[in-house]
């Protein structure tokens, strides 16, 4: 699996405008449905409000370049034009959990 976190920033509240309009428009429903898609949401972090965290997973490398070949990506960058934010991008192959770790994890 590939995770992706994108902080999306911008000013007065326009990064927190593009998530709710992203939600409340369906697009982020349809990238949820497409094909390889493991998670896609939301994260606003508390020490910045101009800030929010999209964590963006994806089975593997195929499924996020038919997701960047689609059409959702142009409505995506129209919304990131339209609300002038600014990226920051860490991207995370997944591993299995070792035994050590296993200990901290209360589930």
């Amino acid at each position: 699996m590939i995770t992706v976190n994108l902080y999306y920033s911008g000013q007065n509240g326009n990064a927190h405008k593009f998530a709710e309009e992203m939600e409340k428009s369906g697009t982020a429903d349809k990238i949820r449905s497409e094909k390889g898609n493991v998670r896609y949401d939301y994260f606003f972090p508390m020490n910045d409000p101009e800030t929010v965290l999209l964590i963006d997973a994806w089975e593997d490398q195929d499924a996020i370049d038919a997701h960047h070949a689609s059409t959702m990506m142009q409505t995506i960058t129209d919304l990131r034009e339209k609300y002038d934010l600014h990226m920051k991008v860490e991207r995370f192959i997944s591993e299995n959990m070792p035994k050590s770790d296993k200990g901290f994890i209360r589930s």
